[in-house]
C-alpha cells in the first residue's frame, strides 16, 4: 500500500484530501492527514468580528466535518520532516512513512518578534485580528471606546491576506461613523510599502479611497519596537507614531514545524517551484498555499487556484510523468470599503490588477478596481461558497489560471 501524507488541515490540506480520496485507487493509496487542532476557522471572517458584523460562531467548524470518508484524519501535532526517509515524525513519537507528502501547514503570527508588542498593552489597548482571541476582543474593546487616535500598522512582509489591513481601516471608517464618533477618531494606515497596496494601479484607487474616507496614510514606516507606557509605534530610523489603541498585523512565520526539519528560509517558507509548486529539494514533497514562498499573495484564493496545480502535478508524479500543470501566482480578492460596498481585485505573476469586469468579459458581475455593492455582495457570499464548495473540492466556476478576458490595459 502506497502512503500520501498531508500535513496540515486547513484550506489548502482540506481540499487537496477531497480532490485526491476522488481518484486515487483506495486498493493502492492510503491517504493521511495530519492536524494538531479540531476546529476550522474561517480566516476571511476575523476581520468582520471587531465590528460585530460576524460572531465567533461564524468562523469556526470542526475540521472532520470536511474530511472526507477513506482518509485517516490524526489530531497530533508535528515534530519534523524526516526528508531523506521519508517519514513524517509527530509529537509522542509515532512514524508516518510517505511515499508522497503535501505540506499545507500556512503561516502564523508571531508578535514576538516585535519587542514590546506582547507585553502589558496586549489585548488592552494593542490588538491583532488575524487570530480569533484578538478579534474578538477588540470587539469587546470597540465596544466603550469613546475615540482618540486609532493606527493600524503591518509589521512585516509577507503576510496572509494582504488586502486585510485596508479592509480594516475602511470597516473602521464605517463602523465609527455608523455610531457616530468618526469625528472623535483619527484613523492612520501604517505599512513598510511605499503606498497603500503593493501594485501601482490598485495602490492608487485604494490611495485616493484613503483619502476620501479622511484615513492618513503613513508609508515606508519600518516598526523597530512598541512603547507600551508612551503608547507609541518605533520605527529603526527613530520616528514616532502616538496611538490609543493599536491593530496590528504582526510578523508572519511558517510552521516551527518547517524550522525544526530544516526545510525553510529565514521566516519558515518552504523553498519551492514557483510554477510546478514542487519543492526545490525533494521530488516526493508538494508544498500548497502559505507554507511556500512563492512570490505571490499568502491569500485563500491562491490556496485554491494552486490546488488544481498540485493536484494535477502530484498525480502526474506518482505516475513518473513529467509535471505539465504551471502555477501562474492567480490571485483575487473581494475589498470590503464599507457602507455595504466592495471593490476586487485579479492579477498574477507577471500582470497587476487592472480594471474591468470579473469573471464574464462586459458582464461581470463584479467590477474590477471599482467600488461597489455588487462587489460587496460577492464578499459576502464567499462564506458559504468556502464552507459548501472550496473545502470539499469541488469545481468552482474560476479557472486556476488567470485570464485577460475582461480587462482592460
Amino acid at each position: 500500500m502506497k502512503k500520501l501524507v498531508i500535513l496540515g488541515a486547513g484550506t489548502g490540506g482540506t481540499i487537496m484530501a477531497n480532490k485526491l480520496r476522488k481518484v486515487l485507487d483506495r486498493s493502492e493509496w492510503e491517504i493521511t492527514i495530519v492536524d494538531q487542532h479540531q476546529t476550522h476557522y474561517y480566516q476571511p471572517g476575523f476581520l468582520f468580528i471587531p465590528f460585530g458584523i460576524y460572531n465567533k460562531q461564524d468562523v469556526i467548524k470542526p475540521k472532520a466535518d470536511f474530511i472526507p470518508a477513506g482518509v485517516k484524519l490524526i489530531y497530533k501535532g508535528i515534530d519534523k520532516v524526516d526528508s531523506e526517509n521519508n517519514k513524517v515524525l509527530l509529537d509522542g513519537g509515532q512514524v508516518l512513512p510517505y511515499d508522497f507528502l503535501i505540506i499545507a501547514t500556512g503561516t502564523r503570527t508571531v508578535p514576538e518578534e516585535t519587542p514590546g508588542l506582547k507585553d502589558k498593552l496586549w489585548y488592552n489597548k494593542i490588538f491583532d485580528f488575524y487570530t480569533l482571541e484578538g478579534a474578538v476582543a477588540l470587539r469587546e474593546f470597540f465596544r466603550s471606546w469613546e475615540g482618540g487616535d486609532l493606527v493600524m500598522a503591518i509589521a512585516e512582509l509577507p503576510f496572509k491576506c494582504p488586502v486585510a489591513p485596508l479592509e480594516f481601516v475602511f470597516l473602521a471608517d464605517a463602523y465609527f461613523t455608523e455610531i457616530g464618533i468618526r469625528d472623535k477618531v483619527n484613523i492612520k494606515f501604517v505599512t513598510p510599502l511605499p503606498g497603500a497596496f503593493t501594485k501601482p494601479r490598485s495602490s492608487k484607487m485604494l490611495g485616493e479611497l484613503m483619502v476620501e474616507k479622511n484615513i492618513e496614510v503613513i508609508p515606508e514606516f519600518y516598526i523597530e519596537s512598541v512603547d507600551n507606557d508612551k503608547q507609541v509605534l518605533k520605527s529603526y530610523d527613530e520616528l514616532e507614531i502616538p496611538f490609543d489603541v493599536l491593530t496590528i498585523v504582526p510578523v508572519n512565520m511558517g510552521s516551527e514545524m518547517v524550522e525544526r526539519s530544516g526545510m525553510g528560509d529565514d521566516l519558515g517558507f518552504i523553498p519551492t517551484n514557483k510554477f510546478t509548486l514542487r519543492s526545490e529539494k525533494h521530488e516526493n514533497i508538494f508544498v500548497l498555499g502559505d507554507a511556500a514562498n512563492i512570490p505571490t499573495s499568502k491569500a485563500g484564493s491562491v490556496v485554491h487556484f494552486a490546488a488544481d496545480v498540485v493536484f494535477e502535478n502530484i498525480l502526474s508524479a506518482m505516475e513518473g510523468r513529467e509535471l505539465k500543470a504551471k502555477f501562474d501566482g492567480h490571485s483575487n480578492c473581494y475589498i470590503e470599503t464599507g457602507f455595504g460596498k466592495g471593490s476586487i481585485i485579479d492579477f498574477n505573476y507577471d500582470t497587476e490588477p487592472l480594471p474591468g469586469t470579473f469573471p464574464l468579459p462586459g458582464i461581470g458581475p463584479f467590477g474590477l478596481l471599482q467600488n461597489t455593492k455588487m462587489n460587496h455582495y460577492g464578499k459576502v457570499l464567499f462564506r458559504w461558497i468556502y464552507w459548501h464548495i472550496l473545502l470539499k473540492g469541488k469545481e468552482m466556476p474560476i479557472e486556476n489560471e488567470m485570464t485577460m478576458a475582461g480587462k482592460k490595459l
